[in-house]
């Protein structure tokens, strides 16, 4: 089915609103993939807070021209589904996941920070930990040198503490 000019234009402006707040661009093949393993992908996404499109190809082109993501405009070409996403490891991560899991998904190409990403650099981009882990890690490597003290401390309390009565008994 064919969209008139007026649809062509909504779709490039929603499509560039997307790409406006985006981080990330995953572009990944999807021919030979059933309805319900689509739905599957698709409700996976919308909870982690990828946005998961297929466009026609030069519809796409248009919307990220002039975008961070116009280095990967040369790789749009097939049936491809696009995964936009605010954070910067939910697209590769949910699309690399599912790629896992689904063989006839294949990550074609992503982009981060104005750079292109080929098939290994987004999986890289995926292995990266969620920002709620990092953080998490960070809070760990900070308290650490405050609970070793503390221990410390503790452990100088209980030895004073279990000499005191000795010396006392003694005296």
């Amino acid at each position: 089915m064919s969209l008139n000019r007026s649809e062509k234009e909504a779709v490039i402006s929603d499509v560039t609103g997307l790409a406006a707040k985006a981080q990330t661009l995953v572009i990944a093949e999807y021919r030979g993939i059933t309805v319900a393993d689509m739905t599957k992908l698709r409700n996976t996404a919308r909870s982690n807070g990828v946005s998961l499109s297929v466009l026609k190809n030069t519809l796409a082109r248009r919307a990220v021209a002039g975008s961070a993501f116009e280095v990967v405009s040369d790789q749009m070409t097939g049936p491809l589904i696009y995964g936009f996403s605010e954070d910067a490891v939910a697209a590769a991560k949910v699309v690399a996941e599912f790629a896992k899991t689904n063989d006839k998904l294949v990550i074609r190409a992503g982009a981060y920070g104005g750079k292109a990403l080929d098939v290994n650099g987004v999986k890289q981009l995926a292995s990266i930990p969620t920002k709620e882990v990092l953080l998490a890690q960070l809070l760990g490597l900070m308290q650490s040198p405050i609970s070793r003290t503390a221990r410390v401390l503790s452990a100088l309390a209980e030895k004073k503490g279990a000499g005191a009565p000795a010396e006392a008994a003694a005296a």
